[in-house]
């Protein structure tokens, strides 16, 4: 399965990298030193947080923010992001 979700990248006041946070992933958040690593940290946050929900027994994924509805401290910008879950069957 592929998902796509926007997440809001702020560069870091005190020293180099960014932050990132996922507006519809509730307290889905990663940080890097660079932008690059800091999506990649990101997209794995993401993952992480989708594969959780995914187990629950009545998974409910948000629906997707549309950017334009996003508010944004100065200097923060956007990112869709995409994360692809391969399901497997159950083993048992």
């Amino acid at each position: 399965m592929t998902f796509i979700y926007p997440a809001v990248f702020t560069p870091n006041k005190e020293g180099p990298g960014y932050h990132a946070w996922f507006p519809d992933l509730e307290g889905c958040a990663a940080e890097g030193p660079d932008l690059e690593d800091t999506m990649d940290n990101a997209r794995e946050a993401a993952y992480n947080w989708i594969c959780v929900e995914l187990e629950e027994e009545n998974a409910d994924l948000p629906e997707v923010s549309h950017e334009e509805d996003l508010e944004l401290e100065e200097g923060s910008f956007v990112r869709q992001m995409m994360i692809v879950v391969k399901l497997m069957p159950d083993n048992d």
